[in-house]
């Protein structure tokens, strides 16, 4: 890799370390209970949303009804952003007259950006008018994040209350994360993207004349406010097809940076959040450590295998190295603004967390290269994850990590003090199992049916990839496509709709089960034989565990897919 390369990674590790602990630790006091900073500016508004929406927020719920809570406002959000979308040609801000979404790609996309997964079957400048993306989309960006956070909270607090029924209450947690986290971020973010040249204005599509004579078409709309926050809060759905990768979303390398960080900092900076409410920091750090050594692992893995170039390509004589006429490595499917390198380490963070976002077509990276977001997207998304999403599952992790050491030492299981039983564990293995096996039923069942592959551009190897990335990015909410599928056909858009249902729905209420059922516990007091969780031998067994679930679930799949490509050189 360049020096340039170096310095872009360098650049966005400084930014994180100085951004982690202030975000995180404001972020605690936020959902620590009593004073926080910003009372004064923000407490009047949340007490206005309370009175329309007749809430209690000091009111705690137990787990269940938290879970109900949860499931009411995702039901009536999905079933307003579902009409939304059918009536749009009927609704204001619609210079360019779109018409109503089908229904079909109108139940996957209101699943999907219910979901937190952003998964795109349409372009978005060609099918969303402007009040869909802002009174629809963008909403949506806001509340599916901070549900997320939400349940991380909970799980938090059901790991450190004694002898608790409760774990807060969802409602004015929702309302904290959206007014005082996600919103000053995304606002400031809009800010910045726009005085870079991100556009941001109500103009219909406009024709111009190019230099050599042709028409084309100049979408505009209001890009900077919904970059922001599908970038804050890890959703990823583009206003446009091209999504980053389009100068309009991504104009240069200082927007490039500044996206990767606004996608990183609130993930990164939850772990911090952890240890600051246990009032231990060293079992945040753990947590950390774990997500950033997972997350560096795969941008030194997909950089190199992205500036290398394609053998084949070298083989024929092609010159692929970097120079001052030329980006080099493989620049198939790449923006020369940012390069094969910049495609890697984008790539490895928009699939470590839940965002989709991509600035590069990961269907035209190298094998190894592109098995990274695959890879990253099969973990969980924990390396970071998204807005609480990624906490709470690494939290899962954990849990399974320390039951294996409590089986290794003859003890049972503690973690922060609170007993891992069997309760607990029949919650986690539902949790790690549920995603994976829609996930495989469904790429399984497209592989074999007939109609499902006409979708496809490629067989093979390579194609095996296209079908099995889109379930599993589906699957585990992320969104981002790996290209080469059709996906927008009655089978996909159904099937991907209930993927995304699954992984949502069927990881947050186990994970909440989990919390409401440690919350009723004692802690009992560590001894002699208590493995310790705030230390980096835990740190490298969370890693071990993560990767050998994850590896004996997927490794056969990975194996006839990236690695099969890979050996045969036909990239």
């Amino acid at each position: 890799m360049t020096t340039a390369a170096w310095l872009q990674l360098g650049f966005l590790i400084s930014a994180l370390a100085i951004s982690t602990p202030l975000l995180g630790s404001y972020m605690a006091r936020v959902y620590g209970g009593g004073k926080a900073p910003g009372d004064r500016l923000f407490l009047p508004v949340e007490r206005v949303i309370y009175r329309i929406c007749r809430v209690d927020p000091d009111r705690e719920q137990r787990w269940n009804i938290y879970a109900y809570s949860l499931l009411a406002f995702s039901a009536v959000s999905v079933i307003v952003l579902y009409l939304q979308l059918r009536l749009q040609q009927h609704l204001p801000l619609n210079p360019d007259h779109l018409v109503g979404v089908p229904s079909a790609l109108s139940f996957n996309t209101a699943v999907s950006f219910l979901t937190n997964t952003n998964w795109q079957n349409y372009a978005g400048e060609s099918t969303m008018t402007y009040l869909t993306q802002m009174a629809g989309l963008v909403l949506h960006n806001f509340v599916s994040a901070a549900a997320g956070a939400g349940v991380a909270v909970a799980l938090i607090r059901g790991l450190l209350r004694r002898r608790s029924d409760t774990l807060g209450n969802f409602w004015a947690d929702l309302t904290r994360t959206t007014t005082r986290v996600l919103l000053p971020l995304a606002f400031a973010g809009a800010m910045v993207l726009v005085s870079q040249g991100v556009v941001q204005n109500f103009h219909a599509t406009k024709v111009v004349t190019t230099v050599e004579g042709r028409h084309q078409s100049i979408p505009g709309g209001a890009i900077a406010s919904q970059e922001a926050i599908k970038n804050v809060g890890q959703n990823g759905g583009g206003p446009y097809n091209a999504n980053a990768a389009h100068p309009f979303e991504n104009p240069n390398p200082i927007t490039n940076v500044f996206i990767l960080w606004m996608i990183l900092a609130i993930p990164f900076a939850l772990p911090f959040t952890f240890g600051k409410l246990a009032g231990d920091r060293k079992q945040g750090y753990v947590v950390l450590a774990a997500m950033v050594g997972l997350w560096l692992v795969g941008a030194l893995i997909a950089m190199p295998m992205e500036a290398r170039g394609s053998p084949r390509l070298t083989a024929l004589g092609a010159d692929q190295k970097v120079t001052a006429l030329q980006s080099g490595g493989n620049m198939e499917g790449k923006e020369s603004r940012f390069g094969a390198v910049g495609c890697g380490l984008f790539a490895d963070s928009t699939t470590g967390t839940s965002t989709g976002s991509i600035n590069c077509a990961h269907d035209s990276m190298t094998p190894i290269g592109g098995a990274v977001p695959l890879v990253n997207i099969m973990l969980g998304e924990v390396t970071p994850g998204g807005t609480g999403s990624g906490l709470y599952g690494m939290l899962i992790f954990a849990l399974t990590a320390v039951f294996i050491a409590g089986l290794m030492v003859g003890r049972t299981p503690e973690y922060l003090g609170k007993k891992i039983q069997a309760a607990e564990m029949k919650l986690v293995v539902i949790y790690l199992l549920a995603v994976p096996l829609v996930i495989l039923a469904f790429a399984g069942a497209s592989i074999v049916m007939t109609t499902p592959l006409h979708s496809l551009a490629n067989h093979g190897p390579h194609g095996l990839t296209e079908m099995v990335y889109a379930f599993t990015s589906q699957g585990n909410n992320n969104g981002s496509a790996f290209g080469g599928l059709a996906g927008n056909t009655n089978w996909f858009n159904t099937t991907g709709g209930i993927a995304m249902l699954v992984g949502r729905f069927f990881l947050m209420i186990p994970a909440l089960a989990i919390a409401g059922s440690l919350g009723r516990k004692q802690p009992v007091p560590a001894s002699a034989g208590t493995f310790p969780t705030g230390t980096p031998l835990f740190a490298g067994l969370l890693v071990g565990v993560i990767v050998i679930v994850v590896g004996l679930t997927y490794f056969p799949v990975v194996a006839l897919g990236p690695i099969t490509e890979h050996l045969i050189g036909r990239y």
